[in-house]
């Protein structure tokens, strides 16, 4: 029997990749799910019987109907996941290479949608005084990626960000904490992944030997959900198969 019974999960980027394997694994556990997504098709798909929107997390109205609508249709926000996120072109490399709108868009996905997203779940959470928001960040905020500067940048300010929640709504019952996943098997990274000498360069800098897969990481977001955890918040949960040890 899940320990979530009713349980309403709002997860962001859960059409595709870590968050469309996400939306099915909190399914199991007996959420009921509010899936935004870019596409809202695949949204609708990954919502099952809940609700599924196409939304673009850095616009704020879109964010704020959208969140008024999952309450609507499904109640109170127990827990976000903030999953969103983007890399951002071949050009978002180097420093002097990343060019300005490539930056602008980086951090208005993966660092004004963590804010606008969390904003409006607290909005629900507060009056209840409980509630867990769950941001996937990344170890690249924690060691830079090379050649992906504003990625490494946005997503220690999630990193970040998931740390100040914590420290500000702890005292209203609210927790907070990080997933910081290393490299994961999606859409987003299959164009380095699919070339057999890259990978292979990755494989070999991970101890355990290979790359996540998508569950590995909701497997994660599904245990701090169902608040087994219940102690924990402000914590940067490392999933990476040892990346960060060496």
């Amino acid at each position: 029997m899940s320990d979530n019974p009713g349980r309403v999960a709002v997860v962001t980027g859960g059409g595709s990749g870590i968050g469309r394997v996400t939306c099915a694994r909190l399914h199991q556990e007996g959420f009921q799910l509010g899936v935004l997504d870019l596409d809202a098709a695949t949204a609708r798909e990954s919502a099952g019987e809940g609700i599924g929107l196409g939304v673009d997390v850095s616009d704020p109205d879109a964010v704020s109907e959208a969140f008024v609508a999952v309450e609507e249709e499904l109640g109170p926000i127990d827990v976000l996941v903030n999953n969103a996120g983007i890399t951002g072109s071949a050009a978002a490399a180097r420093l002097h290479e990343t060019p300005l709108g490539e930056w602008d868009r980086v951090m208005a996905v993966n660092v004004r949608g963590v804010y606008l997203c969390s904003q409006a779940a607290l909005r629900s959470m507060l009056p209840r005084r409980s509630g867990h928001i769950i941001t996937i960040a990344s170890v690249a905020g924690m060691v830079p990626f090379p050649a992906r500067s504003v990625y490494s940048v946005s997503k220690a300010a999630a990193l970040l960000l998931a740390r100040s929640i914590a420290a500000d709504y702890a005292a209203d019952g609210i927790r907070s904490n990080a997933i910081c996943p290393g490299m994961v098997e999606t859409p987003m990274t299959k164009w380095r992944l699919d070339q057999p000498d890259l990978r292979a360069q990755i494989e070999a800098r991970i101890p355990l030997g290979r790359v996540a897969q998508p569950e590995d990481i909701a497997e994660a977001i599904a245990l701090l959900a169902s608040d087994r955890l219940s102690y924990m918040t402000g914590h940067g949960l490392v999933v990476d198969g040892g990346w960060t040890v060496r």
